[in-house]
């Protein structure tokens, strides 16, 4: 395939944006989007020039830092994929693909396509502990947790805090990032003392960091390539609604 690539690129924080068009020949269908980009930058140094920056590690789709918006879309036109997960094939010869990082200014720009999600991080260092007895491991069935909880519980902590959620809502909430994060623990037992405390405290560092209010729009799940539900944005208003009655204010 032949493609015309229209990529962001950035010096840095400071430094003024601008879209630079690449012809891109001899793509295979094969390719990951992530290949592509490799071989693009390949090209790019050989010629004298400097490669196109952006984020990558695992590349199984688990990790969450392949973070690109893809002609408009977060991670892509394919539902529940991430872009290292992405292959060209889902392309057309001669198609133009436009490229460029997660718009947010919560998520400020690092250089071309990598942004900065420390804001996640603290989002999760402000609340997501839980109060646990040193010593042996407990018996495993001597706390009894519904499978119900324990299920979605675990659809919660499938969160890879991509940051998709927040580059496809258009008031760029972090809604249903933080909503997963807090639901993962407070479903369980383990996480039951601290409940109301973390999700105070997680909530109102969400709100520091300049993250846009939620409006049930749904791009997050829609966005979203682990496909966490809305219903946890839900669950955690119902949380931070208690932490409110209680007078819980940190």
């Amino acid at each position: 395939m032949r493609l015309t690539l229209k990529v962001w690129r950035q010096k840095g924080p400071s430094a003024a944006g601008e879209f630079v068009t690449y012809d891109h020949p001899d793509v295979s269908e094969h390719m990951s989007f992530l290949e592509m980009l490799d071989v693009l930058n390949q090209k790019l140094i050989e010629r004298g020039d400097e490669p196109v920056a952006f984020d990558h590690d695992c590349r199984e789709g688990i990790c969450g830092i392949c973070s690109l918006m893809i002609n408009g879309v977060a991670h892509g036109p394919e539902r529940a994929t991430t872009v290292c997960q992405l292959h060209m094939r889902h392309f057309k010869d001669g198609d133009t693909i436009t490229i460029e990082p997660w718009r947010a200014r919560a998520f400020p720009v690092i250089k071309d396509l990598i942004v900065d999600r420390s804001a996640f991080d603290r989002i999760v260092q402000a609340g997501g502990f839980i109060s646990v007895n040193t010593g042996s491991a407990p018996e495993a069935n001597a706390t009894p947790v519904p499978k119900s909880n324990a299920d979605r519980s675990m659809d919660a902590a499938t969160c890879i805090a991509c940051g998709a959620c927040v580059a496809a809502c258009p008031n760029a909430s972090a809604m249903l990032f933080t909503a997963a994060k807090v639901a993962h623990l407070n479903l369980l037992p383990q996480g039951e003392p601290e409940k109301h405390r973390r999700t105070a405290r997680m909530v109102r560092q969400m709100e520091k960091e300049g993250f846009g209010h939620c409006t049930n729009m749904g791009e997050c799940e829609a966005a979203c390539p682990k496909e966490i539900s809305m219903d946890f944005i839900s669950k955690l208003n119902h949380d931070y609604l208690g932490a409110t009655l209680r007078g819980i204010k940190e």
